[in-house]
């Protein structure tokens, strides 16, 4: 059994890694006001950022879908590991040594299935490169130099030679001490007949990297006739690989994606080459499949997508190239982003015209040039004869629910224009009517276009359409006076706890009158109190978490630790006003019980307990006498 990982190693992983710079290797951050960044959240749909990260707390939160946690939670959601997996690999990053409580540290036994698999791909990166310059890999020398790139360009994209034999590389990964069970379940080895086999054989070979770096597959060009292969052979579905949430070359062009909020979408691994040889370094390409909702996902993120963002698609002119466009634009209305199309003379790719033409010409073909509507509706309405009255119709039939597909009414109509010229119909604004209907009847029903509502129903169906609840955290009404300062002193408590403490901790949980904040006070009772922020704040944070009793709650915490005060100046007299104002409403609270339950018992109360009742009364009266008259001196 694995041990457990030493608690002050685990600290200094979360010390050593900082979380704003773990969180950039997936999204895009900018500044949020008061020290916090902000981000399109990666783990729910949104159009407008509302994830946040504080990077001198070291935690995070999305006030769209309440997730939330510090360096380590954000890692084991978005790339699904365990705690330990999480430390491990930050603790590589960090270069720091972990210490296990239990036993030894054997790593062939204790690290994480996904580490495993990570190293067993970083292993054969390095030997697939070191193949590269052998003499079987002459033939993908070759290769790669008629296509323009020298030595110098493999290297900076880690391109390596997979060797003829049966078995070379799985001896090898056997020999780092990775199981037969590893090498099967990583796809870099298959089933023989008498043991594991390697993959790929006799192939140029280029290592596929997810977002944060980590090579987790890659795909192989066949380079000999006697190959019976597929032309391009990549790693199949594994735990850590997944073609439809793979974009290659994202590692390299996720920083000049970010920065210029622009993405070049092209088809194949040369062509991610040339372009960023060609000075083009925010080209991506798929991985052997179509280019889908989950590679949008990941380009959003970083793009912080809005309308100035451009994606710029190069497919190829041919039949197939075409195709692709028209399947991208089935996804187009996923991005905020302008989407262009960009195809080059000749129909040559990126990689073909860079050899022919040179840089400047791939870096003028991704100029944007036709917007990626302009060109479906074009290949639509190119299919039909325009000379006939039954050919217009049909073409508008086929094209004007893409049309109804674009967000703004406004371009909506002005592309509808378009469409009647294209087609060759002068009665422009039925072409808009048409098209508006359309888009009125798919809103009504949540988005699906397959045909169009009767008329006479359509306003009704519209009107009846309601919004999707927005996720929200526990139930809290936020217009209470009591729930908005609670909240307040509370995000004191998490956030400065210098201002409140030692004051805070003699708080009893019964002066939070919300149930999910005497949750949080009763946390921070558990990690020590608010005086234990004083020493390290983030380790106090990190210790309040730890003392969560389920989920929503710990939610509730991150959301408080990263969220703006209401206030102009955050001092010692605005955290006095909020400590007096929670105060004050308890002891009231209290002197109404009291009251009320002598109310009620009326004369059948006893005598010494009437005394003791109203001489507690007249205590807290007085108490709260003083705070109004003194404010926090009085605490």
């Amino acid at each position: 059994m694995a041990g457990r990982i030493n608690d002050d190693d685990v600290k200094a992983v979360r010390d050593a890694v900082p979380i704003d710079a773990v969180v950039s290797e997936y999204l895009q951050l900018r500044n949020a006001g008061g020290g916090n960044l902000k981000g399109l959240c990666p783990f729910h749909d949104e159009k407008s950022p509302s994830f946040q990260v504080s990077p001198s707390k070291g935690l995070f939160h999305c006030f769209g879908c309440q997730e939330g946690g510090d360096t380590i939670a954000f890692v084991q959601k978005i790339d699904h590991l365990t705690f330990a997996e999480v430390v491990e690999r930050l603790a590589a990053k960090a270069g720091i040594t972990l210490r296990y409580e239990e036993g030894g540290y054997n790593p062939s036994h204790q690290r994480g299935e996904r580490i495993r698999l990570v190293e067993a791909h970083k292993a054969a990166a390095q030997f697939y490169v070191d193949q590269l310059n052998g003499p079987e890999a002459e033939i993908g020398r070759a290769f790669l130099a008629d296509r323009g790139f020298d030595q110098a360009a493999a290297a900076h994209f880690g391109v390596g030679y997979s060797p003829a034999g049966w078995d070379h590389l799985t001896r090898f990964l056997r020999g780092k001490g990775f199981s037969d069970k590893e090498l099967i379940t990583s796809g870099l080895s298959q089933d023989g007949r008498r043991g594991p086999i390697d993959r790929f054989r006799g192939r140029l070979m280029w290592p596929i990297r997810d977002t944060a770096g980590d090579v987790v597959g890659f795909g192989a060009r066949k380079l000999r006739d006697d190959d019976n292969g597929p032309k391009y052979l990549n790693t199949p579905e594994t735990p850590i690989y997944k073609k439809s949430q793979v974009l290659y070359g994202i590692d390299l062009a996720k920083k000049d994606i970010a920065k210029s909020s622009r993405a070049v979408v092209v088809e194949g691994y040369t062509d991610v080459m040339a372009c960023h040889l060609a000075g083009v370094t925010t080209a991506i390409a798929t991985c052997g499949t179509a280019f889908g909702g989950d590679h949008i996902k990941i380009l959003r993120r970083l793009l912080m997508d809005n309308g100035s963002a451009r994606v710029i698609f190069t497919f190829d002119g041919d039949a197939a190239g075409q195709k692709a466009a028209l399947r991208a634009f089935e996804d187009d209305q996923k991005f905020a982003a302008e989407t262009y199309i960009a195809i080059a003379p000749d129909n040559m790719d990126p990689c073909d015209l860079r050899l022919v033409k040179g840089d400047d010409a791939v870096r003028d073909l991704v100029e944007p040039r036709t917007p990626l509507f302009e060109f479906a509706l074009r290949q639509i309405v190119g299919r039909y004869d325009l000379e006939t009255p039954a050919g217009r119709a049909a073409a508008l039939d086929e094209a004007a629910p893409v049309v109804a597909k674009i967000k703004t009414g406004s371009v909506q109509r002005e592309v509808a224009v378009q469409l009647a010229g294209f087609i060759g119909i002068l009665d422009q604004e039925y072409v808009v009517h048409r098209i508006n209907q359309l888009a009125q009847w798919a809103r009504g029903r949540g988005g699906d276009r397959r045909g169009p509502a009767p008329a006479s129903r359509g306003g009704a169906r519209h009107q009846q359409v309601q919004a999707q609840p927005v996720p929200s955290g526990p139930a809290l009404n936020l217009r209470s006076p009591a729930h908005r300062t609670e909240r307040e002193l509370l995000k004191l408590a998490l956030q400065r706890p210098e201002l409140v403490a030692p004051a805070f901790d003699a708080y009893g949980a019964d002066e939070f009158t919300a149930p999910p904040y005497t949750a949080v006070r009763q946390c921070i009772e558990e990690a020590g109190g608010a005086e234990q922020g004083l020493a390290d704040s983030r380790e106090y944070l990190v210790r309040v978490l730890d003392a969560t009793p389920n989920e929503a709650v710990r939610k509730l915490i991150t959301e408080l630790a990263v969220e703006v005060f209401h206030g102009k100046s955050i001092d010692e007299a605005y955290a006095g006003e909020h400590l007096v104002k929670v105060r004050l409403r308890a002891v009231d609270r209290r002197i109404n019980d009291v009251q009320s339950s002598l109310a009620r018992l009326g004369s059948n109360v006893a005598p010494d307990h009437l005394a003791a009742a109203q001489n507690e009364v007249w205590v807290l009266q007085q108490y709260a006498q003083t705070l109004r008259n003194h404010g926090a001196a009085a605490l």
